[in-house]
């Protein structure tokens, strides 16, 4: 009888664990894909309206200092105006309070009196009621707790249930004029293309 070594009894099977290996090892995204990191799993989950493109119409409840306002809020009410619409994740929120405080206290500056300023995010009405009280915003919160209007906007964050920071200056005629989908609230210069994109929209 002729003899069979071990090593070839077991090359078969070192072969399938070799090729099953590889598969694993193999990425399932492109070397791009995996280089943008964890900015990635917060990319806005659907396109984004560009510049250029007329703004998605949406009505939505909201909020001031003085609580909950009566009617909601229809961006095609404010044609003729410039809109900054600016989504943010949650009231509160380190990053959030920082934005919207630089709204509140650089208003004149960024915005001006004749622009409409609408912050965005899953909060309810009650909660936007009682910040903006606290904080004295001089503009209403939306409400957007079903994620509806950052889903027109892209602006749904992929891995949570919140909307992403993005922020949009829509011109007088409805169209989207400037857009900022990785909105930084704690840099300088994203006030400073904010409030040049306004001027430019007026």
């Amino acid at each position: 009888m002729r003899r069979i070594s071990l090593p070839a009894l077991l090359l078969p099977a070192a072969l399938l664990a070799a090729a099953t290996a590889g598969a694993q090892a193999t990425p399932a995204t492109p070397a791009t894909a995996r280089a943008s990191g964890p900015a990635s799993a917060a990319a806005p989950a659907l396109a984004a309206p560009e510049v250029g493109q007329m703004a998605p119409d949406f009505t939505a409840a909201w909020a001031d200092s003085a609580g909950p306002r009566a009617t909601p809020v229809k961006l095609s009410d404010h044609r003729g105006k410039v809109v900054v619409l600016a989504f943010y994740p949650k009231d509160r929120s380190s990053g959030c309070t920082a934005e919207l405080t630089k709204f509140r206290d650089e208003y004149a500056t960024l915005f001006g009196a004749d622009v409409v300023v609408l912050p965005v995010s899953v909060d309810d009405v009650a909660t936007h009621a009682s910040w903006a009280k606290e904080m004295s915003f001089p503009f209403p919160l939306v409400a957007d707790p079903t994620l509806a209007v950052a889903e027109q906007y892209g602006s749904r964050m992929a891995e949570r249930p919140m909307s992403s920071r993005t922020v949009f200056v829509i011109g007088k005629d409805g169209t989207v004029a400037w857009r900022d989908l990785r909105f930084n609230a704690l840099a300088e210069n994203a006030y400073t293309a904010l409030a040049a994109a306004v001027k430019q929209a007026r």
